[in-house]
């Protein structure tokens, strides 16, 4: 960072594997990048013991705007953004994660039915859903980021033009996958795959964490719009 530059402070809502990860990072590298660790909240406080000073533990996170942020980073849950993203942005630049993979039954974090149909599938390779997306938000809001960030991206087909397919498959113990699929007039089609390095049971891939600290440093304010990062 210059000489004069003033530092951007950052919030962190979550302390998961990905929250704690991008604390380590500003802790120890985010001044030469002018970023400056300015709260941490997790719903389970206990959590943070230890870990977190205490000055930089946020009891309530209705209490953020005192911490003066400029950026706000959500790694709890999708109900977090719901309830609380839109005060978010009103006083800061809000990013939310955006990665969803096929991967092993047992990296899903799935709710209702969907998550029988995943402990069911020890296997063999099996199709949890295949539909709209906008129907599949609500069952599985740790595992449609990118599903949803594509609806955004394509605001002519939109949540109920854009097909989402969740894939359960036993082989897959060491990485998560992301396929996507544009077709278009004539049989002209566009796909691509990413395989993402993974522990078993893991919900976020290991390269998602380098990926997330990368869009932090670019982050330069949303001026009224939407990013996706």
């Amino acid at each position: 960072m210059s000489e004069g530059q003033s530092k951007r402070r950052v919030g962190i809502v979550g302390y998961g594997h990905l929250g704690q990860y991008l604390v380590r990072r500003l802790q120890d590298n985010g001044l030469q990048h002018g970023l400056e660790l300015a709260f941490v909240w997790n719903r389970d406080a206990n959590k943070l013991k230890g870990t977190v000073p205490v000055e930089l533990q946020l009891g309530k996170l209705t209490d953020f705007l005192e911490r003066r942020v400029d950026i706000i980073i959500e790694v709890a849950h999708p109900c977090i953004a719901q309830a609380h993203g839109e005060s978010f942005l009103k006083a800061a630049d809000f990013m939310a994660l955006t990665v969803t993979m096929v991967k092993h039954p047992n990296s899903f974090r799935l709710g209702g039915h969907l998550g029988e149909l995943a402990q069911g599938a020890q296997q063999k390779r099996t199709v949890l859903y295949d539909g709209p997306v906008r129907r599949l938000c609500p069952l599985a809001p740790n595992n449609v980021n990118t599903m949803a960030a594509a609806c955004m991206a394509a605001p002519s087909l939109g949540f109920d033009g854009v097909k989402g397919c969740l894939i359960a498959d036993p082989d897959l113990p060491d990485y998560h996958v992301v396929e996507t699929e544009a077709t278009g007039p004539g049989g002209f089609s566009v796909r691509t795959r990413r395989k993402n390095p993974a522990a078993c049971g893991a919900v976020t891939g290991a390269a998602t964490f380098t990926a997330f600290w990368s869009s932090l440093l670019v982050c330069q304010g949303h001026g009224g719009r939407v990013y996706l990062c």
